[in-house]
């Protein structure tokens, strides 16, 4: 029972060393896609694109992982939840890879194009979604139910500069409807990176479940 007790535990690390991989992959892409975006670079947009595939793949190889531990280990209840865990911080790590492909799409589309005053903040967004996933998993990996629920506070910001990017956007379509395309291309990009910041809110959910055995919604 001890030996297999070892292979379990070594098992878990593995995987979550997988779960740590995506999680860069996915805050990398997103510092990629506002670079591409900040400097007009459709190649650098374009690997991101690319990059995704990886994101997608992982996710697929963890939950094959996940299904292999349950099936032949045996896992008990506090296993069990983090088990749950890997599965909702893969699933939503993978959501908010799409998030940033759509950022990077966003890249593509306004190439060469003048840049609104509002970028400043989707910059902040984006650098507030990085720190975000770094903090989540941090939390996940040390197992910190207290670091989740600072990183799900960040959500605060998100909801906040794209409140104030809507509002800019709307002035510039009414005064400038010339612009309009252009304005809502910027302004969706905008609502994927809120939506980002609930993807890694729904991690940090689950790592406070996995902690303490019990739900709690964060930043309602």
């Amino acid at each position: 029972m001890e030996n297999k007790r070892i292979v379990f535990s070594e098992e878990l690390d593995r995987v979550r060393h997988d779960i740590l991989a995506m999680s860069l992959l996915v805050e990398e892409g997103l510092g990629k896609a506002l670079a591409a975006l900040q400097n007009s670079d459709k190649e650098l947009a374009q690997a991101v694109r690319d990059a995704d595939e990886e994101v997608n793949s992982m996710q697929l190889k963890i939950e094959d992982a996940v299904v292999m531990l349950i099936a032949t280990q045996q896992p008990v209840a506090r296993d069990l939840r983090e088990i749950f865990t890997m599965l909702k911080i893969t699933v939503n790590l993978e959501r908010a890879g799409d998030h940033v492909v759509h950022l990077a799409k966003t890249a593509i589309k306004l190439s060469g194009k003048a840049s609104f005053r509002a970028m400043e903040h989707l910059e902040r967004m984006v650098k507030t979604g990085q720190e975000m996933i770094r903090l989540s998993l941090s939390a996940y990996l040390k197992q910190d139910p207290e670091a989740a629920r600072r990183a799900a506070a960040m959500d605060d910001i998100m909801d906040q500069e794209h409140k104030q990017i809507s509002e800019e956007m709307l002035k510039l379509m009414k005064g400038h409807p010339e612009l309009l395309k252009k304005a809502l291309r910027f302004l969706h990009t905008s609502g994927d990176l809120e939506r980002l910041g609930d993807h890694i809110t729904n991690i940090c959910e689950a790592i406070t479940y996995m902690t303490e055995s019990k739900h709690e919604e964060l930043n309602e």
